[in-house]
């Protein structure tokens, strides 16, 4: 049997679940290997994916029969199959923090059965990655160096954020990534102040800073990462904020390592931003997988002890309002020692020259 589904019905008995539902399509791909719109339910005897005529042959293709797992069109489930899934009365889990009211709603009419919260059961056995995901990543964050450093040697003279953000999407697309993990930040100038800036036709000029923050899939699995460089020349204005941008990621990676409670460590950095007046607009990071936000996520308020092969994102900015903003980012594996960064490109300071 698939392993994944394994483990999953082997927490059934300490939730008191016969069987569950599972909605949310990220999980769906991580039980299963499949990307195609539909919802998986572990009913107690079977294992049953159901799609729709869009997607039904796609589905069938990937299945294989050491996977266990039924593929069926919706269109062919009558009443009656819906009801023999599950027994009256039987506890079945399902996604809560995934469930609308109105599909809970219809759930509760459909199988008539007694629903049972899993409280991010299977995003909590995400949060470690295996050699498999973790490949999967390193890949994604190859490709997202390989892009970053593309793009900073082809900026040329009165090319726009929007025109800048698609060359690099291109250029991803272009050697081997599934997509983008998000939608990019290419902020020029006065724009780098804002965290989550949407591209404009804003042009670029000389003196301009200039913050990315990108990242793309490689097999479903997402890299982020953000640097900052310099248009022609680098203002001293700049240096001090970079320096301790870059410092307390250094100091951040060194410390969260296996059995590092991530509320320690961040209350250290954000001791360190208030000597320095700056104030923390965003966390500290997150983890990275199937979703490019997952646990943990790095706050102060956030009582999480990691583990080993957690992978996370750190990213530290400081930023001035309506002047300009300094964040750098990469993708990091937790491993015994420390958090060795998944993304490469340089963090010297980095001075480009326009074509």
């Amino acid at each position: 049997m698939n392993v994944r589904i394994k483990w999953l019905r082997n927490q059934f008995n300490s939730l008191n679940i016969d069987g569950m539902i599972v909605s949310n399509p990220v999980n769906v791909r991580y039980l299963t290997g499949l990307s195609e719109e539909g919802f998986l339910i572990l009913a107690p005897k079977e294992n049953i994916f159901v799609t729709d005529s869009r997607y039904i042959e796609s589905v069938n293709r990937k299945l294989t029969i050491d996977d266990e797992i039924i593929a069926y069109n919706v269109k062919d489930l009558s009443k009656y199959d819906y009801e023999a899934i599950f027994m009256t009365n039987e506890n079945v889990g399902f996604e809560e923090n995934y469930v609308t009211y109105e599909k809970y709603k219809n759930l509760l009419q459909t199988y008539q059965v007694n629903f049972v919260e899993t409280e991010n059961l299977i995003e909590n056995q995400r949060i470690v990655k295996d050699e498999e995901e973790i490949q999967n990543i390193r890949k994604a964050c190859e490709i997202t160096d390989n892009a970053f450093n593309y793009i900073i040697n082809n900026i040329s003279e009165g090319m726009t954020e929007k025109e800048v953000a698609f060359e690099i999407e291109k250029h991803m697309l272009l050697n081997g990534a599934d997509g983008i993990a998000f939608d990019f930040i290419v902020a020029f100038g006065e724009n780098t102040s804002m965290p989550h800036y949407v591209p404009s036709d804003r042009k670029v000029k000389k003196g301009d800073i200039i913050q990315f923050d990108i990242g793309c899939k490689y097999n479903g699995y997402c890299s982020d990462f953000s640097r900052v460089v310099f248009v022609e020349e680098m203002y001293d204005k700049y240096k001090e904020v970079y320096d301790f941008v870059l410092e307390e990621q250094k100091k951040t990676s060194s410390a969260l390592k296996l059995g590092a409670n991530v509320k320690t460590v961040i209350k250290d950095r954000e001791t360190d931003f208030k000597l320095k007046n700056y104030d923390v607009l965003h966390a500290f990071g997150h983890g990275v997988g199937l979703d490019i936000h997952e646990t943990p996520v790095l706050r102060s308020n956030k009582d999480y002890i990691l583990k080993e092969n957690t992978v996370i994102a750190i990213e530290p900015g400081v930023y001035f309002s309506g002047k300009f903003g300094i964040r750098i980012e990469d993708t990091f594996l937790v491993t015994r020692n420390e958090a060795i960064s998944l993304t490469k490109s340089s963090k010297d300071y980095t001075i480009i020259k326009l074509k």
